[in-house]
Order: C-alpha cells, then sequence, then structure tokens
C-alpha cells in the first residue's frame, strides 16, 4: 500500500515540477498546447509561468547572451557623454560604499567592544586584538577593491575625455 502511495506522490509532484511551463506548437494554420517538447515539424515557443508573469519565448531559436559590461564599453552601444555619465555615476557609488563600509567597521568596533567590556577583558586580551585585526583586514580589503576599481574607472573616464576633445 505503502508503494502504491509513493507511486502516486511522485506521479503528482512530477506534474506539479512541469506546470509552470507549457509548449506551444506551431505548423502551418494549426496551434497545439503540450507539456512536452513539440514534434521536429513544428517550430516550438516556451510559454512560463512563474511569479504571476507569463513570459513566451521562441526556443526554436538559440539563445545569444550578451555580456551587458561589454556592450556598456563598445563605443557603437551609447554615446560618450551617457558613457562618461555612467563611469561617473559609478565611481560615485564605489566611493558612497567605501564610506559605508566606514560606517560599518565603526558598528563593529562597537559590538566588539561591547562584548570585550561584558565579557570583563583588557583591550589588550590577545582574542580581542586578534578579532579587531581581522575586522580591519576584512574593511580594509574591501575598500582597496573598490579603491583601484575606481582609479581604473577614473582612466577610463579621463581616455575617453581626451578622445573627445581630440576628435573636436
Amino acid at each position: 500500500m505503502a508503494k502504491v502511495i509513493l507511486s502516486i506522490l511522485c506521479l503528482i509532484l512530477s506534474g506539479y515540477a512541469q506546470a509552470n511551463s507549457i509548449f506551444k506548437c506551431i505548423k502551418d494554420d494549426k496551434i497545439i498546447f503540450s507539456q512536452h517538447s513539440c514534434p521536429k515539424e513544428f517550430r516550438q515557443h516556451k510559454i512560463e509561468y512563474q511569479l504571476g508573469i507569463t513570459t513566451e519565448t521562441d526556443s526554436d531559436k538559440p539563445l545569444t547572451t550578451l555580456d551587458p559590461l561589454q556592450v556598456l564599453l563598445q563605443k557603437e552601444a551609447i554615446s560618450k557623454e551617457r558613457l562618461l555619465q555612467l563611469l561617473e555615476s559609478e565611481m560615485y557609488r564605489l566611493k558612497q560604499e567605501n564610506s559605508y563600509f566606514e560606517i560599518l567597521r565603526a558598528s563593529e568596533l562597537q559590538k566588539l567592544e561591547r562584548n570585550r567590556y561584558w565579557q570583563k577583558k583588557e583591550s589588550t586580551d590577545p582574542e580581542y586584538v586578534e578579532s579587531i585585526q581581522e575586522m580591519n583586514l576584512h574593511f580594509d580589503n574591501l575598500i582597496v577593491s573598490n579603491t583601484a576599481t575606481i582609479i581604473l574607472l577614473d582612466n577610463r573616464k579621463d581616455q575617453i575625455t581626451q578622445e573627445t576633445t581630440e576628435s573636436q
């Protein structure tokens, strides 16, 4: 009896797993909807339903994914003025993030200070000193990484500005 119930549950659950995608099979003026892939003689569109949103994609065509960063960096994709604006906004965001890291560092330091106080440890306690060093190393690495990115973006901005002034 348990095997029968388990088999029924497996069949029901497998139906739920594929219930959010349906295939629309098109041949001439015929349209057929199926839960399985269409035969080769039909064109196939995949209809997916997820979180209340239905999307239909032509699944016969191969998907070509483009790296958004590469698209942005191509000169034909956006104007130089817009690229400069995007670079400026990203540099600003990274500077804000660095400021946020400093705020987080201060908050973590206060937390460590409170723990040290309530545990009645000295400020020279090796465990306390090690935790402060780990925390500082972590935030320093994050800030150094952002600063290096800001420098690269600033160099790119200078290069674009120079190209713009040379072309005029």
